[in-house]
């Protein structure tokens, strides 16, 4: 586990930003009349249930595996811990919208670049309120624009089940983060999905069903 984890952090010191031009995100979809002005992500939002995942990370074609923990702590904070598979903490963190705090993290881990960027995807996957400044829509989703920071955060939400199944967070021109859930009753989320468009990170969290 070492050896991966020293890889992880090599690969991750020398990650090269690279610009991709996918144009805007709504290029494809149709306006529609706003017919809300917030939004409620159902996912993480239980105070009493520890979210458990196993977790794989590939970045430029190394893998590491692991365990994701997400506990929320209070109305607005969640806490982080990943773990190896052998239960050995990696790092561990709590996030809000608007707080970062690093409780723990191994040395060959912290470095400032992998850190902002996992803030960034947990924060995503995690954040609970979003207010709708645009709405869009194409034959399965319903899309709502809403602006975080200096990106843009769009939600699709099934037509047909009123399912958040894909946030895409992007610049004004370009897509940055793609995430996919997928869920069979729009409370728990079985599998998450994080991909990196403008590097090859991706992260995906299956649900840790205990034997």
């Amino acid at each position: 586990m070492q050896k991966s984890t020293i890889q992880f952090l090599l690969i991750n010191c020398f990650l090269a930003i690279v610009l991709v031009s996918c144009g805007s995100v709504t290029k494809n979809y149709s306006p529609k009349k706003l017919d809300q002005t917030s939004y409620q992500a159902p996912y993480f939002s239980d105070s009493k249930t520890d979210y458990v995942y196993k977790a794989n990370i590939s970045v430029y074609g190394n893998e590491i595996s692991g365990i994701f923990i997400a506990k929320k702590i209070n109305d607005t904070t969640h806490r982080i811990v990943f773990t190896t598979e052998f239960g050995n903490k990696l790092m561990d963190f709590e996030i809000s919208d608007t707080d970062f705090k690093v409780n723990s993290i191994v040395s060959e881990l912290d470095r400032k670049i992998l850190i902002n960027t996992l803030k960034e995807d947990f924060r995503l996957i995690l954040k609970k309120q979003y207010s709708i400044q645009e709405q869009y829509e194409n034959e399965a989703f319903n899309i709502y624009k809403s602006a975080d920071g200096n990106r843009d955060n769009y939600l699709f939400i099934s037509k047909n089940n009123k399912k958040l199944e894909k946030i895409i967070r992007a610049s004004r021109t370009k897509e940055k983060i793609t995430v996919i859930f997928n869920s069979e009753n729009n409370i728990f989320a079985e599998k998450i999905q994080i991909i990196h468009q403008n590097i090859k990170l991706k992260i995906e969290l299956n649900y840790f069903k205990s034997e």
